[in-house]
């Protein structure tokens, strides 16, 4: 999914990300601006885990969202 779908849907994605991501902030979700490796960034350094597999759960969560929208 490119910046741009996620930009457009931003609101509507807060929830759902912070439903898959609980550990993100409501800072960390606005500083976000649907800024897709920001997200990846963030989901690594909270979780603390990889950037691939960081990476690799950002990718299945837009294939989720490609399949739903």
């Amino acid at each position: 999914m490119n910046n741009d779908i996620i930009k457009g849907k931003w609101s509507q994605l807060h929830g759902q990300l912070k439903t898959q991501w609980s550990k993100l902030t409501d800072d960390d979700l606005g500083q976000m601006d649907g800024h897709r490796e920001y997200l990846v960034g963030k989901v690594q350094e909270r979780y603390g885990i990889a950037k691939d597999a960081a990476a690799a759960q950002v990718a299945e969560f837009e294939r989720t969202l490609r399949r739903t929208h």
